[in-house]
């Protein structure tokens, strides 16, 4: 029977099957003595095509994706390739191309594979990615020009705003100005059968590169730094479904270390200059950051409680997540990898180079991390009352209401569990065949940011793709 159990939650688990209809039937075979079971399958469609527009500081961003979740890599050249339409399938393998850009000042591309039944013999993971992007920025005379000064005048009232100023960012386009990543992974996974068969061990080695030049944004503005880390993740899931879960968990805990360079690179670091006013200062930190060093620890989890026996009831969504980034020599504290806390979690291209970025409702993008711009630790709660609106083959939507608290910290001896900034508030989301995750929120921080209540107080966050 347990066998059966977990049969049943893997095919529901898969995304390629509508869960709501897995109804399963015993169907007694007389001559033989047995029993066959039919699942009441009703396969639905899971490939997903995203296409999506932003508005950042130098215009619209747009956003191209394509997200097949049943590809076959060795059906592609096969010669049953033409029987399978244009993109092969079969295999639930993931390829996943994206690329985002707003013409001139920001491009990003990436592309990902995952073979789930690596082998085809056993549920062993194997996955590959690649990305780069380019984001460059506007010439000097820029703060010199009308435009600038008009927009200055307007922020203090002491000038009309004038309408072109967005649309002169190209007049003072400086390529020669710029920060470029271009990064690769490959990891391993495997399905361990002890506690039981929900568990998952994985171990990812990525190597990323940064390459900046008069990039004035950033601790390092000219050089380039390169960070090699190995990460290792335990999880468990053992969700019912996987767009809208009534019960079951979902928990990882993952360590990721790079090399302690500086045991052996025999670098004075404690005497580098530390001050932006100290000639130094650039030549040290290109230098000191050459070859990037961290460990970071990081744990994630989510319960979910129907409260009601039929299918269409309230769901109770209990979440905690904590994160610290470590260093082996506190004079070579890593600005890369640290945690942008606080928003919707999707802060665009400003900060997405050095940082992980973590949604908390409430309250604007990164504004737990303003005034010192890297998270050194954070920690997130929420209760997430959850009721479905609509769960019909490949469209799910649903309300939710929620409380949540969170923090970050400069420093980890800082870290403090129960000294959160609170939310409350409500939403709805959407998940559509051939378009993914969309959904809108609006929530109220309670709390002051850096003594401030500017922050916080009434916001609206926007999901695309993505949960918080």
């Amino acid at each position: 029977m347990e066998a059966f159990r977990y049969s049943v939650q893997e095919i529901a688990q898969m995304g390629h099957f509508d869960p709501e209809h897995i109804d399963p039937k015993p169907i007694p075979k007389q001559e033989t003595g047995t029993v066959d079971i039919d699942l009441g399958l009703a396969p639905k469609a899971s490939d997903q095509i995203e296409f999506s527009l932003g508005w950042g500081q130098t215009g619209i961003i747009g956003k191209v994706g394509l997200k097949f979740t049943n590809f076959s890599m060795r059906n592609l050249f096969g010669k049953n390739r033409l029987h399978r339409g244009i993109f092969p399938q079969g295999d639930a393998q993931e390829l996943e191309i994206s690329a985002s850009t707003n013409g001139t000042y920001y491009q990003s591309y990436n592309i990902s594979f995952l073979d789930p039944w690596f082998g085809r013999k056993r549920p062993n993971q194997f996955s590959v990615g690649a990305f780069f992007s380019r984001q460059t920025d506007i010439s000097s005379n820029y703060y010199n020009s009308s435009y600038y000064n008009n927009y200055y005048s307007m922020l203090y009232g002491m000038g009309n705003y004038n309408s072109t100023y967005y649309n002169n960012y190209s007049n003072y386009y400086d390529p020669d100005k710029y920060i470029e990543m271009i990064g690769v992974n490959i990891g391993l996974g495997k399905r361990l059968t002890w506690p039981d068969n929900n568990f998952f061990l994985t171990a990812t080695l990525g190597y990323t590169r940064y390459m900046m030049k008069e990039w004035e944004y950033f601790i390092i503005q000219n050089g380039n730094c390169n960070d090699i880390s190995l990460t290792l993740s335990l999880s468990r899931r053992s969700v019912d479904n996987q767009m809208f879960p009534r019960r079951g968990s979902q928990i990882s805990a993952s360590v990721s270390a790079t090399p302690p360079y500086s045991l052996w690179d025999g670098v004075d670091y404690e005497h580098m200059a530390t001050s932006y006013m100290d000639a130094n200062y650039q030549r040290d930190m290109s230098r000191k950051y050459k070859w990037i060093e961290y460990h970071k620890w990081k744990f994630n989890s989510r319960f979910f409680t129907p409260l009601g026996s039929k299918s269409k009831c309230f769901v109770l969504m209990s979440r905690f997540d904590f994160g610290i980034l470590g260093n082996y020599n506190k004079f070579k504290k890593s600005p890369f990898s640290t945690f942008y806390v606080g928003g919707d979690g999707m802060s665009g291209y400003s900060s997405m180079y050095y940082s992980e970025t973590i949604g908390l409702r409430g309250y604007d993008n990164g504004a737990l991390t303003q005034g010192y711009n890297y998270g050194y630790a954070y920690d997130r709660m929420t209760l997430e009352l959850r009721y479905p609106l609509m769960l019909q083959g490949s469209t799910n939507i649903y309300a939710l209401g929620f409380v949540e608290a969170g923090n970050a910290w400069s420093e980890i001896k800082k870290f403090n569990p129960f000294d959160m900034k609170r939310s409350a508030g409500f939403g709805v989301r959407l998940f559509l065949p051939m378009v993914g995750m969309m959904g809108i929120d609006w929530a109220y921080g309670f709390d002051n940011i850096n003594g401030s209540k500017s922050y916080g107080g009434s916001q609206f966050h926007f999901v695309l793709g993505q949960e918080f």
